[in-house]
């Protein structure tokens, strides 16, 4: 009975680091160009990953046999709670150490790096690698590519559309009248000043101008027609994240008998949305402002790009990450506008390399202490 406790507390654990790594990353868009700011960014996030949270009941019951273990580790190792509690600690801590730093790395990628540590400690070369290859590393692997070249595509088809509608980008200058203080150079016995207004024009920093769109589309106008569908593809890309990812981490909870399948998702729905609103503001900064600089029709092509292609992975079952795709979405607009930090690129890619062995060892150390000590 301990053990199922731990194993609930730890699954609640993931749940929340999950949400502090990934929640924003569906709004960080909106974030980054300015469209909105960091709250009503995350409250969005919050709500609509939630109802994707919810709506995994119905739709994406493939995922949670996937991340159960079930096929690559012998089927008594699988349903053993040691199993399931290592992976679940192994894989939060995982995030949660790159949450604290800022790195935006995959969930999905940490339950994979942890089902393989300890399944190497409790069975060793008995590991079905094989499906580990064709289940797990083959979508991680393609979908930032896949993303990458879906999004210098799609971002090319939004820009031609955009400039055959008549549509064209403008900067915004401030300039008006300003009241101003004159001291008097009359001589008096007491301080005389005048009052008067003078023409003023604000200039501020390249960082704090926005850039704007100007005409209409479809007899509407075209920044306010882009605002909302900017938001919309946000809340898809939220909603296609808590589609995907809650039932990998259900998974874990499918061993303790007294809780409902219902019930499990909707403590890692509240765990997801904790994390969420509690601790994603670092890896918010590295989304929103350190991969690429971003307009307000950039922005919504890469979470159109996302939003699609996370969708499509949860119907069928492919175990992909959404900050892989997400990541690989940006880094296909900076490509093509040449606004791409590159270093920050290497330094994620990075973080993903590191991601699968550091939670290997995470998992495999706690399950070699759950079952040996």
């Amino acid at each position: 009975m301990t053990i199922l406790i731990i194993l609930f507390l730890a699954t609640c654990f993931l749940s929340y680091s999950n949400g502090a790594n990934d929640n924003f990353k569906g709004v960080a868009t909106l974030f980054g160009s300015r469209t909105t700011n960091y709250k009503h960014a995350i409250w969005w996030a919050t709500i609509t990953t939630f109802a994707g949270s919810m709506a995994s009941i119905f739709f994406a019951h493939g995922l949670a046999s996937t991340f159960s273990g079930k096929g690559l580790v012998p089927q008594n190792i699988s349903i053993s709670p040691e199993f399931l509690t290592a992976v679940g600690i192994g894989a939060a801590i995982t995030v949660m150490v790159a949450t604290v730093t800022g790195f935006p790395i995959s969930t999905t990628h940490s339950l994979t790096g942890a089902l393989v540590g300890a399944g190497c400690v409790a069975v060793g070369s008995q590991v079905n690698f094989a499906v580990l290859g064709s289940a797990f590393f083959l979508p991680l692997l393609l979908s930032p590519v896949i993303a990458t070249v879906f999004g210098c595509f799609l971002y090319n088809t939004f820009r031609r559309i955009r400039i055959r509608s008549g549509i064209t980008k403008e900067w915004c200058l401030c300039v008006g009248e300003r009241g101003k203080v004159i001291p008097s150079c009359e001589p008096a016995t007491r301080l005389s000043v005048n009052y008067d207004n003078a023409l003023h024009v604000t200039v501020d920093t390249e960082e704090n101008c926005q850039e704007m769109y100007k005409g209409y589309f479809l007899g509407t106008n075209s920044q306010i027609l882009l605002d909302y569908s900017h938001f919309c593809s946000a809340g898809i890309v939220c909603f296609a994240r808590g589609l995907n990812d809650t039932p990998k981490i259900v998974a874990l909870l499918l061993l303790i008998k007294g809780l409902s399948v219902h019930g499990g998702i909707l403590a890692v729905a509240v765990g997801m949305a904790a994390g969420g609103l509690l601790n994603a503001r670092k890896v918010a900064e590295t989304m929103s402002n350190k991969i690429t600089k971003l307009n307000h029709g950039q922005g919504f092509t890469a979470n159109f790009v996302t939003g699609i292609l996370v969708i499509l992975a949860s119907k069928f079952g492919v175990p992909v990450s959404t900050t892989h795709v997400s990541v690989g979405s940006l880094f296909g607009i900076g490509l093509v506008t040449r606004h791409l930090n590159t270093r920050m690129v290497l330094e994620i890619l990075l973080s993903w390399f590191v991601t699968l062995p550091v939670a290997a060892v995470f998992s495999g150390g706690v399950y070699w202490i759950l079952k040996y000590l």
